[in-house]
């Protein structure tokens, strides 16, 4: 089973599409954050979410609740990929019904073997992969740079270096995040 979270108008084929009301007309009607979801553990061999998770979790424990259902609905192995807007962008400031900044290394904190490395190493990272009970691997990530920053680093203008710099500094220059999850099961 693949589930495409949150689709709105974005139907996924293969996929069973999931949103909040019938507006939009999906196969499943379901509010992410009303647990448990109607799926039964370890059935979904991959999740896709593009632009939802930021909309949901309002609270720590309701964010743990959504990242915890991801867990329990997925396989050992299962692929979830994760698209959302960066919170340095206009695009997730200006829109109220954002909730959560989603970020690839606050979604590394979800790995009991980064945990394990910073409990190890003493580090005052909080170990979120214990304290929530999931393990999400990061296997892949990447930005999506806003204009001029993509031309400019596509013809060259820019270094790596200067975009890296840029997006030390201002805003907007990272439109999306796309990260890859496998999820871990032992």
């Amino acid at each position: 089973m693949r589930l495409n979270l949150g689709c709105g108008f974005n139907k996924r084929e293969g996929f069973v599409n999931v949103d909040i009301g019938d507006y939009c007309a999906p196969d499943v009607i379901h509010d992410l954050e009303e647990v448990p979801w109607p799926w039964d553990d370890s059935v979904v061999d991959e999740i896709y979410m593009s632009h939802v998770l930021e909309h949901l979790g309002a609270t720590t424990a309701g964010y743990f609740a959504v990242l915890q259902e991801m867990y329990r609905v997925c396989r050992h192995d299962a692929r979830i990929t994760i698209v959302v807007p960066h919170p340095r962008h206009d695009d997730f400031l200006h829109d109220a019904t954002h909730v959560r900044a989603v970020t690839v290394e606050g979604l590394s904190m979800f790995s009991r073997k980064n945990c394990e490395e910073w409990v190890a190493a003493g580090n005052a990272n909080t170990p979120l992969a214990f304290v929530a009970g999931v393990d999400f691997e990061i296997v892949e990530s990447e930005i999506t740079l806003d204009e001029p920053y993509k031309s400019k680093f596509d013809l060259k203008v820019m270094s790596k270096t200067e975009v890296l710099q840029a997006i030390q500094k201002f805003n907007n220059v990272i439109k999306e995040t796309r990260t890859v999850l496998r999820v871990v099961k032992e």
